[in-house]
């Protein structure tokens, strides 16, 4: 019996939704209690470089109106709400929107405004339109992708600006997880969020943050805690395996007396177009 290869005539047949959805449909730790991460997170990104390449990309202008999807505690909300007329936080967690509550009254801001839903629950009719949207680090776990684009493109009236995983992204956590034999799906390729967009009919930027920095810890119990490894998942003797793996790939600079590995750096995708 001969088997028939099904070919596509055309690069826009291919279904990226499909392949988007599938990947994320098979990744285990997609789903994160994020009000139990909130107060880690909160101290862990202020330590992230992050921030200067994405403000260097933005165009924000005193009298735009902000939406923040997924904002978190507000590590890029704050920032942003000092540059414009104003800003509304969007998030799933009630302790990340209370953490971003109390910062934002620590600086003295009174130009943001919270709402308490789903990413994958918001639309025009609920929100309204603002001049622009951020979505900064916060749709790589979307399953219906192509309906929060279609969304999101319909609520902003002058920009989009989304950042998802580059492709040296969780490089040493790939690594720690191959040592060990656990095999999981990874996330799909920031090229498929282009051509989704692409056969949507919207024709984005993509820019690649050049970022050399590589993360830095005082402690290996500080590197396993870095949010990435996902304890949560992991069982006694997987914890110390991870253990013993950081303790190996981890090198001491001499100077600050910091640990770090040259892999171990954020790597990030800015997809952005102008309505």
């Amino acid at each position: 019996m001969i088997n028939k290869k099904t070919y596509i005539e055309r690069p826009e047949d291919v279904d990226w939704v499909y392949f988007w959805k599938n990947a994320l449909e098979n990744k285990k730790d997609k789903d994160k209690d994020w009000n139990e991460a909130a107060p880690h997170f909160n101290k862990r990104a202020k330590k992230d470089s992050y921030l200067d390449f994405l403000f260097s990309k933005l165009i924000l202008s005193n009298n735009d109106t902000v939406l923040d999807l997924g904002c978190g505690e507000g590590t890029v909300t704050i920032p942003i709400a000092k540059k414009v007329k104003s800003v509304t936080g969007l998030d799933s967690a009630y302790k990340m929107l209370e953490i971003l509550e109390e910062n934002s009254k620590k600086e003295g801001i009174s130009n943001i405004n919270t709402i308490l839903t789903d990413v994958e629950d918001i639309s025009k009719d609920k929100l309204g339109s603002y001049d622009i949207i951020v979505a900064s680090r916060s749709l790589n776990g979307i399953i219906p992708i192509d309906e929060i684009l279609f969304k999101i493109n319909e609520i902003a009236s002058k920009y989009v600006f989304i950042t998802v995983f580059g492709p040296e992204n969780w490089k040493i956590e790939k690594e720690f997880k191959k040592e060990i034999g656990l095999y999981e799906e990874s996330f799909p390729e920031y090229n498929y969020f282009f051509n989704i967009l692409f056969n949507m009919g919207i024709y984005p930027n993509i820019e690649r943050f050049n970022n050399a920095k590589y993360r830095e810890y005082n402690t290996i119990e500080e590197a396993m805690d870095n949010g990435k490894f996902r304890l949560d998942l992991l069982d006694d003797n997987q914890k110390e395996d991870l253990r013993k793996y950081l303790k190996k790939i981890l090198k001491k600079d001499p100077k600050s007396g910091k640990l770090y590995n040259e892999k171990d750096k954020a790597d990030w995708i800015l997809i952005w177009w102008e309505k």
